[in-house]
């Protein structure tokens, strides 16, 4: 059997920044500022209060921490951060519960999620501090 028509692959075309906001500061500072969306969205959100997953509190395992969070949604997966450093998985937290939990729709963008931990005080550096 022979083929009549050829199938080509292409790869999708990433995403970059528009041509005229990378000449322009103004409209550079107004891409940079809009929020991440789509499926591949990167989202942080800090939860300063104490959580409770099915009546039993979040605490952290490295250091026993009980409040005081940052929570980072990627995909549909949540994971749990705290002040030392450590991160978590935490299946208990869906995408939707996440939604709910985002009080204030104002953005910040960060270039890496390393460079979020560290702007925020989730590196390790504020190990053992609660900063209200």
């Amino acid at each position: 059997m022979t083929r009549t028509a050829e199938h080509t692959i292409t790869a999708p075309t990433p995403i970059t920044t528009p041509a005229s906001a990378a000449s322009d500061p103004l409209l550079q500072l107004e891409y940079d500022s809009q929020p991440s969306s789509g499926p591949d969205a990167l989202r942080l959100v800090k939860c300063p209060t104490g959580l409770a997953l099915r009546g039993m509190p979040v605490i952290c395992p490295k250091c026993g921490a009980r409040r005081d969070w940052l929570l980072i949604n990627y995909r549909r997966h949540v994971w749990i951060g705290c002040r030392c450093g450590e991160e978590w998985l935490e299946p208990e937290i869906t995408r939707r519960d996440f939604d709910t939990m985002i009080a204030d729709p104002t953005w910040t963008r960060y270039r890496t999620l390393d460079e979020a931990r560290a702007v925020l005080g989730f590196d390790g550096l504020f190990a053992g501090l609660y900063l209200e």
